[in-house]
Parts: structure tokens; sequence; C-alpha cells
């Protein structure tokens, strides 16, 4: 059973911003209240130790609480980054109690009452963090229908829940939720046998509710990370090392101790840093601090960096896919085509840099933070301070901008040594060259690619080999920790930047190969869609030069060998949508000073899940070499969609955010530091750049909830990568697709 989706088009966001000259909203807006700074009690009140509520992932207690009024609370250890999680995760718990949607509130985040559910990340909150939290809802139902039978003398079959109340089907006055419990725990293990509603009686899951959390957002009156305040709290700014790697020889800071409100100046090995009580008063004493520092040059050289990656020491070689004998089969291919691919070292970029507020208080640590993984993150605060992770507390508030683990756990650990080293709470601010120069960032990654073809053109043999950190995401070692000399969790999780490395096509001989390197310039860390975007983009636009070598239509090409009737579906439907015309690349005729073409690509996120098809449309200035992508066309089936208008931003945001990082992302470097410390040297996309992304949604609602947060954005650069193709003859092959780098393919065809 499938459902298509499409968002009414009569007048586009887009649209509407490029008609006519200019659009002047007029409003007035309440002055913001000084306590809306504060988050919202957490119900009931807990302390920061010796609380009774549970966390336990195995337990209804730790995901779901009724009050007396009824009124359930939901504990969610997914948090809402600012994609709609949070409304989506009420829609599943007040769907499973038969609640209305304003008597649910969901808690994310906070290690003092929530579960460790993992880290929010690889599109899973509601795929697994929602199926928890249903499955919890579903025995509290189950164990609430049980404890009205017992109560009215009857079977539980002969009763159903109605608006938060328990009454017999036949009608007649029922006992609320509140009632029943009385305000007492489940003391139930989640059953996972315990049956979840029938989709066909859903009144909130599949329908476009409107986000929770928008009203504030648009008012002013949200409470970001960056707005957070605490009675007491001052101000630090740390003093970061002009290198990688560089030693504090001495600091003469009687400068910044003779400015107004400085309270200190913090040295703990080669960190550094002032407390004061204003921010402006923390950069000005900053500003004042006279640091001697060594010299130290550990990067690569940039302009050697993929020689530098290819040289780099293997750990170990984890192999992908093994199929048939794709060494013999290319040997004895009619043709061999072979072709390297590069994807350049990505910042996140957060609009809004990084932010915590630390507080010690009565023996315990409780930090306020955007971080994405508060549970990993309290581990990791308690190895640097040496405390029990019982006595350590993380709060998540959302933070203006995160996609991936970006520098939010660092500035965590920045307040926290210095809310120590003062005993006041300390809020820490990064600044833009804070932001830019020390989070961790998206590794390079390099693919090397040989395909074989019959004398029709069909593939015969495929080899692939990924260069790729051994570690990319995890427990990103703190820098504070590092440059204090302090205990703290180094091992790297690989993460899963090894998938979709595999194809998902059917041919019978493949091997696909990640040579996994010991050590990656920069701290490496999870970026928007990791590794399944790099090696996406790599296998489909090398598959697009399979398809063009054998004079093939490269929509065509792709449904010739591919056996999966969904993946096959949504392809169809791209092609459908964006009224594909049917005819090999490149174009026949390519003259003009604006060149134009389109471009297709496919996946299966992780060969599993969500399946995805897009088609980019591309227009190539041939006289400067810049590239726009005007409008974008995706097709998207990740199973249940439990907010459909939820879905659609997600994958506005990813096409958006990763045509950026297609055509203008870079992190620039010597080889002692980060050099791309501004928006100037770190271009995004503008305004007027960005596309009209035209989608259709596929809903199964009788399946189970895949991702949608990142599989989109994992066709998108190989989409325009086979777009630019198709328009100009040049093959794009390095990310990002620089006006430098098109006009020197122009110029050599």
């Amino acid at each position: 059973m499938s459902r298509i989706t499409t968002p009414d088009t009569t007048l586009s966001r887009r649209a509407l911003l490029q008609g006519g000259g200019a659009l002047v909203v007029s409003f007035a807006l309440p002055p913001r209240d000084a306590s809306a700074q504060t988050p919202p009690p957490i119900p009931p009140a807990l302390p920061t130790k010796g609380f009774a509520k549970s966390v336990a992932g195995d337990e209804v207690d730790g995901f779901v609480a009724i009050g007396a009024d009824g009124r359930v609370t939901v504990f969610s250890g997914k948090v809402d980054l600012g994609t709609g999680v949070r409304t989506a995760l009420t829609q599943m718990a007040a769907e499973e109690l038969d609640l209305p949607l304003e008597s649910v509130t969901v808690i994310q985040g906070d290690t003092g009452v929530t579960p460790d559910q993992g880290p929010t990340y690889g599109s899973l909150s509601i795929q697994n963090g929602g199926a928890q939290i249903r499955q919890a809802a579903a025995t509290a139902r189950q164990a609430l229908i049980g404890l009205a039978a017992e109560r009215l003398g009857v079977t539980p079959g002969s009763l159903l829940v109605k608006n938060g109340t328990i009454q017999a089907k036949t009608g007649g006055p029922g006992i609320a939720f509140g009632d029943l419990l009385r305000e007492k725990r489940f003391a139930l293990k989640v059953d996972k046998d315990a049956k979840p509603k029938d989709p066909a009686l859903y009144t909130l899951v599949g329908t476009s509710v409107a986000r929770l959390d928008l009203p504030a957002k648009i008012t002013g009156t949200f409470t970001y990370m960056q707005d957070f305040r605490v009675p007491g709290m001052v101000h630090g700014r740390v003093v970061r090392p002009p290198a990688i790697g560089a030693t504090l020889e001495g600091v003469d800071d009687a400068d910044a101790l003779s400015l107004p409100g400085v309270i200190k100046v913090v040295r703990e090995g080669n960190f550094l840093a002032v407390v004061a009580e204003t921010e402006w008063g923390a950069v000005k004493a900053a500003a004042a601090l006279k640091p001697r520092w060594s010299p130290s040059a550990t990067l690569p050289d940039q302009a050697r960096l993929w020689q530098h990656v290819r040289g780099s020491k293997v750990s170990k070689d984890d192999v992908t896919s093994n199929v048939g004998d794709a060494a013999a089969s290319l040997k004895g291919a009619a043709r061999v085509l072979a072709a390297t691919y590069d994807f350049a070292i990505h910042t996140h970029g957060s609009i809004g840099p990084s932010c915590s507020v630390a507080e010690f208080k009565d023996g315990a640590l409780t930090c306020w933070t955007a971080s994405q993984m508060t549970h990993a993150l309290r581990r990791q605060l308690a190895a640097m301070t040496r405390m029990s992770t019982e006595d350590v507390r993380c709060v998540y508030l959302e933070g203006s901008g995160c996609y991936g683990r970006n520098g939010h756990e660092d500035a965590a650990a920045d307040a926290t040594l210095l809310a120590r080293a003062v005993g006041r709470p300390v809020r820490v601010q990064w600044s833009r060259a804070d932001e830019h120069g020390w989070d961790p960032k998206g590794p390079p990654t390099l693919i090397d690619l040989e395909a074989g073809l019959d004398t029709d053109g069909a593939v015969v043999a495929w080899s692939s080999q990924f260069f790729v950190p051994e570690g990319g995401a995890g427990n990103v070692p703190l820098v504070a920790a590092d440059l204090a000399n302090l205990p703290h969790e180094t091992a790297l999780a690989p993460g899963n930047i090894v998938q979709n490395s595999a194809i998902p096509y059917t041919i019978a001989n493949v091997r696909t190969v990640c040579h996994r390197l010991a050590d990656t310039p920069l701290r490496p860390s999870w970026i928007r869609t990791p590794g399944r975007m790099q090696n996406t983009y790599a296998n489909e636009a090398f598959l697009d030069e399979l398809a063009a070598a054998a004079g093939v239509d490269p929509a065509a090409y792709r449904l010739r060998a591919l056996k999966d009737p969904r993946g096959t579906e949504v392809i169809e439907r791209v092609m459908a949508l964006a009224k594909w015309e049917n005819r090999p690349s490149p174009k026949a005729e390519r003259d003009g000073d604006v060149l134009r073409g389109r471009g297709i690509s496919y996946v299966r996120y992780e060969l599993y899940r969500t399946y995805v098809a897009g088609i980019a449309e591309v227009e190539v200035e041939r006289r400067t070499g810049a590239i726009r992508v005007p409008r974008f066309f995706v097709v998207q089936d990740c199973g249940q969609i439990i907010n459909p208008d939820g879905v659609r931003s997600q994958i506005e945001g990813n096409v958006i955010q990763t045509v950026s990082r297609v055509l203008k992302e870079e992190v620039t470097f010597d080889r002692s530091a980060v050099t791309s410390l501004d928006w100037a040297s770190y271009p995004i996309l503008t305004f007027p750049e960005i596309p009209e992304v035209v989608m259709e949604l596929i809903d199964r609602p009788t399946e189970k909830p895949w991702g949608a947060g990142e599989p989109s954005a994992a066709i998108v650069p190989s989409a325009i990568s086979n777009a630019v193709f198709d328009a100009t003859g040049v093959r794009m092959r390095s990310v990002p697709f620089s006006p430098v780098k098109m006009q020197a393919g122009l110029q050599a065809t």
C-alpha cells in the first residue's frame, strides 16, 4: 500500500521571494520576556542527584509518565536539531495513546530524565528512537486497558481508548488515565509484543501537523542555547593557539587583569581563557592577553592533499561487497573505464556559533548544551573532570545550527573547565573564528573506481576503493581536555562512513573496499550524511560515465541494472515529475553563453532503508565557469511518513545545504591551522542561488518508518555532476565544483 503526497504548488516560497522587487511585512512583537530564556520546568521537577525517575531504555517509565491531570510526558533521548523531530515524536506518542496533541509534552536530551537512545544522528530519530517510544506507549496503553478492566470487572477486549480515557466499546462514561494510574509508576518492562495501533485508525500520524517549535521561533521568544541564562552566570572566552599542536610557553596577563569586570585568567596546560562579568568584557580581556606559543606545523600541504591521503597509513581494509570475481572479469571485459573522485574537507559552519553554560553545585555538574549526543557528552565531561557520570547532567537546548557533531561539545568542555576554575556558572560563546577554525571537520574522501563493459555496454565488473579515516564520528576528543592534558575518551567511533560504498545494482562481479586510514588532517567528525554522500557521489557519477560510454540514457541504464521494485518506482516517478527526456548524455548541441543540462541519481540509503531518486537541472555560464542549480526534483520513499510537511522541510533543507557544499564549500588550511575562518573564506549558498525543490513523497502507512533526515542529501552531488556533464561534456570529479575547476574543464574540451 502506498500513497503519493505532493505539496500545494499554487505559490511557492521561492516564487514569492523572486517575484516583484520587494516584500515588506510590518508587525510588532512584545518585548522578550527575560523569563522566556529559562527552559520550561520538567514535570515533575527533579533534583540533580538522587531522583527516582527511571531512565532505563527497557522500561515504560523510562519513556512515559502520566500526571494526575491525565497529561502525558514523553522522555526522548533523541533531540530536535531544528528538523521537526519533537513534533513527529509527539504525534507518534499521542497517536498511540489516543490523546490530542496538546496533551503530550516531549522532554528531550536531558540525561537526568531521558533514556540513552544513542546520539541523534544517521536519520535514526524516528526509525529507532520513535519506534522505541511507540512501543513503550503501546505497552502503556495495554497496561491502562488492563487496569481499567480490573476496575470495571470486564474483559480488556470490551474496552477502548479514547481521548485519554478507557471506556466500554458500547459507550458510557470512561475512566481517565490520571485516575487509573494515580501518579504511580508503570513499573513495567517495554513489551516488544504489545501491538501498536492499527495504521488504518491513525488520525495524527501521516498528517501535516504544524511544527510545535515554530510559533516561538517566529515571534522571537524561543530559547536557543545562545539565549540561555542562569542566575549568577559569568562569561568565559578561550584564547586559541595560533597553530594546532602549539605549546603555551608563557603569558603576560597584567593588561587583561586590569580591565574592569575581569574575574580570572585561567591557564591549565595549553588551555588559556579569561572569565569576566560580561561577554564583551571577556572578549576584551582575551584580546589583552599576551601569550607566547611555540611554532607548530603538523598539517599537510593542502596543494598535495590527495597525495597525502593516498599515502596515509592504512589501519585495515573493510570489504563492503565481494561478488563473483571482479579482477578477472575486468581483464576479460570488452572495455574498461576508470576514474578517481574526491570530496573536500567541509566544516559544519553553523550559522549560530557554538555555546554552552556549565555550573557546579553541591558536588554535581550541570551542563546546558546544544549537543546532539548529550549522553555521550556526559561521559566525556565525567572523564575530563574525573567525576562519576551520576554526578554529571547534560541538558539539551536547541542550538542555532547543527548538522552533525560540530563545536557544541567543545564549548561545553570549555564552560565546564572555567566553571570549575571560578566556582560560578560560566557561559562560553564561541566566535565565528572559533567555530570555523576549531570545530571537527567532515574528512577528505578519495575514491578510485574501475568498471568493465561488455560489447553491448552492460556492466560486467565493478571495482572501487575508498580512502576514508578509521575514525570519523562518535566521541571526538574534546579540544579543552586535549589542551589541558586532562583525561578524555579518545576512541574514535568509525561511524557508518563506509555505508553506500557498495552499490544497489545487480552486477555479476563486484568488489568494493574501504581503506581505513590511521590519520586524517584535522579532527574528523560527522557532517550531514557522512560517508553515504561521498560514496554515493562517486558511485552514481561513475555509473553515469558508464551509461555515456554505452550510449544509453542514464535513467534507463540504472533501471536496467536495478532489481528492486521500490527503487524502480522512485526513479520512474522522478522521471515523470521532471518530464525526463530519454536520450544519452551529454546533449548533442552545446552552444551559447549559458549551457543547460540535467542529471539523475539514485540511492537506497545504506542499502536497506530509505529510497531516493533525484534530478538536478543546472546552468553553466561558459564565460565565468559559474554553475547554478535552478531546480531540483526529488521522489522519496521512507516507508511510513509521520509528518509529511516535516519530511518536505527536511528534503528542502538537504538539497539546499548540499548544493552549497557541492558548489562552494571547502576548508582551507596552511601547515599550522585552518585559514577559512569566516564567510568570505568559506562561502555558502546565498538566497538568490537557492534552487526550487520539487518533490513527491511515497507514503506507506503499513510499513515501518525509515529515516528522512539524511538520505536525500546523498544524491545531490552526483546529480549535479551528471547534469554538468550533460550540459557541457565535462566531468566534475572534485567537490567543490568551483568556477575555476569548471573553466579548466571547459578549456580542455
